[in-house]
């Protein structure tokens, strides 16, 4: 009972801080660390990706149109703003792409509990979010360079405490992009990537390896989709409307606090 109620808790902290920008990654390590969790690096790593892989499942149905567009755009003969746009997208999965699978193991030690790393990254995650609440003039359309520097800014992402949603939104706000496509490019971009993972992991057997937590994963899975729906939409209004700020300085405030209690406990 106490493994599945430390799954719903995780699950709901995942749907809601993924699209939120104030890192998912950094607050399930932080999450883990209050509940005690003692899973192995490789095991508390296939709970991340599970919770990840419900909050793509939840960009899919929050962003079913704009995903069509990116098909038909994929399969398209000639090109025209719906080609661009999806050729965009898998340009800016190739630095995260590169970065997962030449440094697999590497990522795989840094979810481990380590409480100083979050804190720092999450500091880095405010003080973006605070420089990209203060830009004007967005109203460019991403381009290959930008959707590249968008892509690296993902792949520094992989850091937990670095927020995902963060870096790239704020990234690509720094960028002048429209904000509700930055919004969007910024989910949709991570949602093939979220699947190759959940992929490999199946092909490579990793999801059997721990078949015992199965139930905490289903658990998880579940909160961290129905969370993420609603997350997901309330985001899309806050980036347009600049409300970011809000979220630097509760970055700031969590970093501190966990700063606080690793030194004191």
């Amino acid at each position: 009972m106490a493994d599945l109620l430390r799954a719903l808790v995780l699950g709901i902290i995942q749907g809601l801080t993924e699209f939120l920008p104030v890192s998912s990654s950094g607050h399930l390590e932080l999450a883990k660390h209050l509940l005690h969790d003692t899973s192995m690096a490789e095991e508390s790593l296939l709970m991340t990706v599970t919770l990840h892989f419900a909050t793509a499942l939840s960009t899919l149905v929050v962003f079913r149109k704009e995903i069509a567009t990116v098909f038909k755009g994929l399969f398209a003969f000639k090109w025209n703003r719906e080609t661009r746009f999806s050729y965009h997208i898998l340009l800016s999965m190739i630095p995260a792409a590169v970065v997962g699978l030449l440094f697999e193991d590497e990522i795989d030690a840094l979810f481990n509990q380590n409480i100083l790393l979050v804190s720092f990254m999450l500091i880095v995650t405010g003080l973006l979010l605070f420089l990209a609440d203060r830009a004007k003039h967005t109203d460019k359309s991403v381009g290959p360079l930008s959707a590249l520097i968008i892509g690296i800014a993902q792949a520094i992402a992989i850091l937990p405490g670095i927020s995902r949603s963060g870096a790239t939104i704020s990234t690509s706000v720094l960028l002048k992009i429209d904000r509700r496509q930055a919004a969007s490019f910024s989910f949709l971009m991570v949602v093939p990537l979220i699947f190759g993972k959940m992929a490999k992991d199946i092909l490579d057997g990793a999801l059997f390896t721990y078949d015992k937590n199965l139930p905490a994963l289903a658990v998880g899975f579940v909160a961290a989709f129905i969370s993420g729906l609603f997350a997901c939409r309330w985001m899309i209004l806050l980036v347009q409307r600049a409300k970011l700020t809000w979220f630097s300085i509760y970055c700031f405030a969590v970093a501190f606090v966990a700063i606080i209690l690793y030194i004191w406990f």
